[in-house]
């Protein structure tokens, strides 16, 4: 037996590799489908709304109910809750685990409706008494309108959660597609009917975000039922295993919160910088949320089951094993993507948001493009980060992000008070953008070196050859797409002189050549990471 011990070993690791990176084909599918749809509705929003103090007060709007989705839906309590729902389901049977998700979501859903009751109830007096300049009252009859939409969007949080850990992946990943469609449908169809300033149609906007929070909830109840997951309508929050999660929640939530909250107020400094600057950051971040929920969400999706399992295992050599591969295949993704976002920025956010008859104007396209280049630099530490914090998760160890957050988030506030103070107006925002980058940066950093001390190297010294490597065919490939980009726009424009055409053909050109760029010295440089890829995509196959 002891001699078939290291091939069992070795077979199971491939297998389990197998299953990861067949599981992240399925996000990122169903997350580049959403990503696309999305930069959709952004280009719709832009249209109709440019960066407005209607496009910039919804945003700051949106980003309270967004802050409690990721603290109590995707973030903290999945966090908490995927580590003992698995480990239940190993040592309890899968009844056990689902009456534990059903009694959760009960528990969950009663607590975000007292919230969502109180929240209205408060904006709707302060909003009563007039009392705020213009860009608050701009923002509070919005806020009470989606307030709601936080109870429907964590519950189907939850619902990925449950059903991620029964590896079902695609139905989960694609509630994001319906947020984007609805969207999508607000600002064809119902914008148009509430008036004709940006201030009276961004209500349909909102209307049709509530909507979405519904349905997102709605199509996973059938995939729910199928495996047994019902409402268990007990409020008993002494149960042990309701006490291990919200246990495990509450570092998890602080730890999590800290980094939300800092986003709000960024946002709010922002908004209180100038009316476009909250806008300006969100197109810009939307840009880069693309490759991130592509290939960073997506790959993060799928790591904290798998870690969770490997966890409950005590297997932490499979999870060092993960964690490398994970992160070098991503790295040769994430260092041409993001170096590609900084010397493409303005026709980036010129072919996508500027439009004819838009109200994207061309200081929208300045400072967009300005926030675009400082965020481009996050884009392999934002990516890291997602990585690396489900590993602790799956541990159940939710002290050691909280602390790194901390750290992380009172950098980040220091910067932000730095760079507002002393730089001009105009790049005050790029400048809360730099600031978010670089305090990810930092709790990568801390992040890694915790993990280094719990679980020994995964292969650390690997990551970084591998991110240097990339880093050198994406300098090469930067130096031949804004050439190409340039050249190829003079060209068509002096014989078509179509804007927009020129602006796209042109921006697809030099993409083409980056990729060739890029790939010349990637497949020298990286040949056991690419051998890697190639051998998973075919045993996916």
């Amino acid at each position: 037996m002891t001699y078939w011990r290291p091939f069992t070993r070795c077979w199971r690791r491939r297998v389990n590799l197998r299953d990861l990176f067949r599981s992240w084909a399925i996000v990122r599918t169903c997350t580049a489908l959403s990503r696309v749809l999305g930069l959709a509705r952004e280009i719709g929003m832009a249209f109709l709304f440019g960066t407005s103090l209607a496009k910039s007060a919804f945003d700051v709007a949106f980003v309270v109910p967004n802050l409690f989705r990721r603290l109590f839906g995707e973030g903290a309590l999945s966090a908490a809750f995927v580590p003992v729902f698995a480990e239940t389901m190993k040592q309890e049977g899968q009844d056990r685990a689902n009456e534990l998700a059903g009694r959760a979501g009960v528990l969950l859903a009663a607590v975000l409706t007292l919230l969502v009751m109180g929240g209205v109830l408060i904006v709707s007096v302060w909003f009563a008494t007039g009392k705020g300049g213009g860009r608050l009252m701009a923002v509070l009859p919005l806020l009470r309108i989606m307030l709601p939409y936080m109870v429907f969007i964590c519950l189907a949080a939850l619902s990925m959660a449950i059903l991620n850990t029964y590896k079902h992946f695609l139905v989960p990943a694609s509630t994001p597609i319906v947020l984007n469609l609805v969207w999508i449908a607000a600002l064809v169809f119902v914008c148009p009917r509430f008036g004709d300033t940006p201030a009276k149609r961004i209500y349909g906007v909102a209307w049709g975000i509530l909507l979405a929070g519904v349905l997102q909830l709605a199509i996973q109840f059938p995939l729910l039922l199928r495996h047994g997951v019902r409402p268990v309508f007990s409020l008993r929050w002494r149960d042990p295993h309701i006490r291990g999660i919200l246990l495990l929640m509450g570092p998890a939530a602080l730890g999590m919160g800290v980094f939300q909250v800092n986003f709000l107020v960024d946002r709010l400094l922002a908004y209180a910088v100038a009316e476009w600057a909250a806008a300006a950051l969100t197109y810009a971040e939307r840009l880069i949320y693309l490759p991130l929920g592509l290939f960073a969400t997506s790959l993060a999706t799928v790591l904290l089951p798998t870690f969770s399992h490997q966890a409950a295992d005590m297997d932490t050599g499979e999870i060092r094993s993960t964690l490398e591969t994970a992160m070098r295949s991503l790295m040769l993704i994430v260092v041409p993507a993001a170096v590609g976002l900084l010397v493409l920025a303005r026709p980036i956010v010129s072919v996508f948001f500027v439009w004819k008859n838009g109200l994207f104007d061309e200081m929208s396209l300045v400072y967009t493009t300005r926030a675009l280049r400082f965020y481009a630099f996050g884009l392999v530490v934002f990516s890291a980060h997602k990585l690396l914090t489900p590993a602790f998760y799956a541990m159940k160890d939710m002290k050691t992000p909280v602390r790194v957050g901390l750290v992380a988030v009172a950098v980040n506030f220091a910067l932000n008070v730095t760079f507002v103070l002393s730089w001009p107006v105009g790049h005050k925002h790029a400048g809360l953008a730099f600031a978010t980058v670089i305090s990810h940066g930092l709790s990568c950093v801390l992040l890694g070196r915790h993990l280094h001390g719990r679980i020994g190297s995964a292969g650390w010294a690997r990551m970084f050859g591998t991110t240097g490597k990339a880093l050198v065919g994406a300098a090469l490939m930067g130096t031949v797409v804004v050439p190409v980009q340039s050249q190829v726009a003079r060209a068509l424009l002096s014989r078509i002189g179509a804007v927009k055409l020129a602006e796209t053909a042109s921006l697809l050109a030099a993409i083409a050549a980056g990729i060739v760029a890029y790939a010349v010295p990637v497949l020298f440089l990286c040949r056991e990471e690419v051998r890697t890829i190639r051998q998973h995509q075919r045993s996916r196959s």
